[in-house]
């Protein structure tokens, strides 16, 4: 009986002391930033990744039909892909902006 009543009070004293580490300035919300930060940059660089496949493989393809038109289709792929990566680099600066 004894054991017991020292398991019960180690217990009381450790969940009643928890409160006075906590603190009190982190607004409800702020603990899932980070959640949505990373799955942010994931489904930015996801969707980036898809969107340049799609843009090799029609240049790609275009290459195959036509390859007199290398230096315009070489230039506007070059064009697109960059477009395309800043997306995922904006979306990487305005995350680290917002976790800090």
């Amino acid at each position: 009986m004894k054991k017991l009543q020292y398991l019960f009070m180690s217990l009381a004293a450790m969940l009643l002391a928890t409160p006075a580490f906590a603190q009190g300035t982190v607004s409800p919300g702020a603990q899932w930033v980070p959640l949505a930060a990373g799955l942010g940059m994931a489904l930015a660089a996801g969707l980036c990744g898809l969107g340049q496949g799609k843009a090799t493989a029609s240049a790609t393809e275009a290459l195959a039909r036509n390859p007199g038109a290398r230096p315009g289709i070489f230039i506007f792929l070059i064009l697109g892909l960059a477009f395309i990566e800043s997306l995922a680099l904006f979306t990487f600066v305005i995350i680290f902006l917002k976790v800090q």
